[in-house]
């Protein structure tokens, strides 16, 4: 039975209701639909991971890149894809607003909004700006039913002011924000207290620093856990090390911990 676009994005906003769910991050096509195959409900592009298959360091991407592999992850698999959006390839909110325009139209069943800037001496968004730049995402959206992901990204960038990440995801919430994420939390303390101030909106958690399970999570009221670019850089870690040994050793004792083909080709048959 084919799931349609609506079909997605309808699951999507239902799996934010209620309980706390894992929202894993593909690097490409394949990645996609193993992790489809393991059970999981919805998925969520990573920047990083993508950008890395392309030869690119995060955040070199372009928004021409970004959709392509948007739409082919939203083709590949019948479960829901939250795009990775970036800070939506613009700086300007009608130029953010064109951008999502783009991405939601490749089918995507929710896309996420960052405020920083790529600049160290002034990583963050002025705050106005920054939520200009949600309301004009929102308006974009329109009555697709994508879920719109307000992101600060204050704590990644050095910036571990509780209170302006609270102010700003709370802003967020107001300018039609659906889900609110500040990745970079690490203590219990500081991921409660956002979900209280977010409340009753869904906050999604990036497991890093935190090293929370899925179980724990949930107890503090996190409604998502995503993974960023994890899963890619363990795949690339399997790669390097053969890779290296290959190179440096001449020995190739490295590939007796790759996945069985076998096991690959029954999964994609």
């Amino acid at each position: 039975m084919l799931v349609t676009t609506a079909d997605k994005r309808a699951t999507f906003r239902k799996m934010h209701e209620s309980g706390c769910f894992i929202l894993p991050n593909p690097f490409d096509v394949g990645s996609a639909k193993a992790l489809q195959h393991l059970g999981f409900k919805a998925i969520a592009s990573s920047s990083a991971g993508f950008a890395w298959t392309i030869g690119h360091a995060d955040n070199h991407v372009t928004v021409d890149d970004v959709c392509q592999h948007l739409a082919a992850l939203c083709s590949a698999v019948d479960i829901p894809v939250n795009a990775d959006f970036e800070g939506g390839f613009a700086v300007e909110p009608d130029k953010v607003a064109e951008n999502v325009e783009r991405g939601v139209r490749t089918g995507v069943a929710g896309l996420s909004i960052e405020d920083s800037t790529g600049d160290k001496d002034k990583p963050i968004h002025e705050r106005a700006l920054a939520v200009e730049r949600i309301k004009a995402a929102r308006k974009a959206i329109g009555d697709s039913g994508t879920l719109l992901v307000g992101r600060c990204e204050a704590y990644l960038w050095g910036v571990t002011d509780l209170k302006l990440v609270i102010d700003r995801l709370t802003a967020y919430a107001d300018a039609g924000a659906d889900c609110l994420y500040a990745p970079g939390l690490k203590t219990r303390e500081d991921i409660a207290a956002v979900v209280k101030a977010v409340h009753p909106k869904p906050f999604n958690l990036l497991v890093g620093g935190s090293g929370l399970s899925l179980q724990e999570a949930a107890d503090l009221g996190v409604r998502r856990v995503s993974v960023g670019g994890s899963l890619a850089r363990v795949a690339w870690g399997g790669f390097m090390r053969a890779a290296r040994e290959m190179a440096e050793q001449g020995t190739f004792a490295e590939f007796a911990n790759g996945y069985p083909g076998g096991e690959l080709n029954k999964m994609f048959s």
